[in-house]
C-alpha cells in the first residue's frame, strides 16, 4: 500500500494543493499526518485540511494543536490518537501531541501518560505513527540536544517496531535505521517536505520529497 506522509503543516495554505496534487502524481491511497496540523488552532482548519483531500486520512495531533483537535480529525478523517488498526495489512499505533517542551504548547503529554496510552497498544512489528520521536532518533534541534521522549524510546526498544514515523523536530528530517527499526521524519510540510511510503507486508520502501518533488 503506498501512503503520503506528511507532518507539521502548521495552517500553511499552500500545503492544501500541494497535498492534494502529490496524492495524485504519486498515487498514494492514503494519507498519514503526524500532527501539528494547525498552528495553535483553530481546529476547524485542521477539518478543512483533510476534508480537502480525496483519499482516507489517518492523523493525530502536534503539540501546536488545540486538544479539541481530535473532534476535528475524527469529522473530516480518522483519528490514529491512542488508537490501533490495521490499514491495508499492517497495523498502526498512533500517538499525538509532544513529551513536555519549554514552550507550554497545548498538547503536552507526560512521559508516564505517553507510556500509559501507548504501550498497551504497542505490539512487534508494527508500524509507530507519532509526531514527538522516540529519544536519540531523528529527534536533535540545531543545538545537537535531543529533544525525543524516553518513555518513547523505551516501547520501541520494547516492541521493536518495523517503522517509526514521527514529526515534531522541523530539523531532523530523514530516515535512520538502527536494529533493524526503520525510523523516518518526512519533514515540515510547511515547507514543502513529505514522503512517499511503500509497505507491503514486511517490505518498507521510502521516498524523501523536497519542495520541488
Amino acid at each position: 500500500m503506498r501512503f503520503l506522509v506528511i507532518s507539521d503543516v502548521h495552517a500553511k495554505k499552500d500545503a492544501i494543493e500541494a497535498t492534494k496534487e502529490r496524492i495524485e502524481r504519486y498515487e498514494a491511497e492514503a494519507v498519514l499526518v503526524l500532527g501539528d496540523i494547525t498552528h495553535f488552532g483553530p481546529a476547524t482548519w485542521a477539518a478543512d485540511f483533510i476534508g480537502a483531500l480525496d483519499v482516507d486520512v489517518y492523523a493525530i495531533p502536534g503539540n501546536c494543536d488545540p486538544p479539541e483537535i481530535l473532534e476535528a480529525i475524527a469529522e473530516s478523517g480518522i483519528s490514529m490518537h491512542g488508537e490501533v488498526r490495521e490499514i491495508g495489512g499492517v497495523v498502526f499505533a498512533g500517538l499525538g501531541g509532544s513529551n513536555p517542551t519549554i514552550f507550554e504548547t497545548p498538547f503536552e503529554l507526560d512521559e508516564e501518560d505517553i507510556k500509559t496510552i501507548l504501550d498497551p497498544i504497542a505490539e512487534d512489528a508494527m508500524v509507530l505513527m507519532l509526531h514527538t520521536p522516540p529519544y536519540g532518533r531523528n529527534d536533535e534541534i540545531p543545538s545537537g540536544i535531543s529533544v525525543g521522549s524516553h518513555s518513547i524510546r523505551e516501547i520501541v526498544d520494547k516492541h521493536r517496531p518495523l517503522l517509526v514515523l514521527a514529526g515534531h523536530v522541523h530539523e531532523a528530517r530523514g530516515v535512520t535505521e538502527e536494529d533493524g527499526i526503520i525510523f523516518m521524519n518526512p519533514g515540515p510540510a510547511r515547507d514543502g517536505y513529505a514522503a512517499i511510503l511503500d509497505i507491503d507486508e514486511d517490505d518498507i520502501s521510502i521516498k524523501l520529497l523536497g519542495p520541488q518533488d
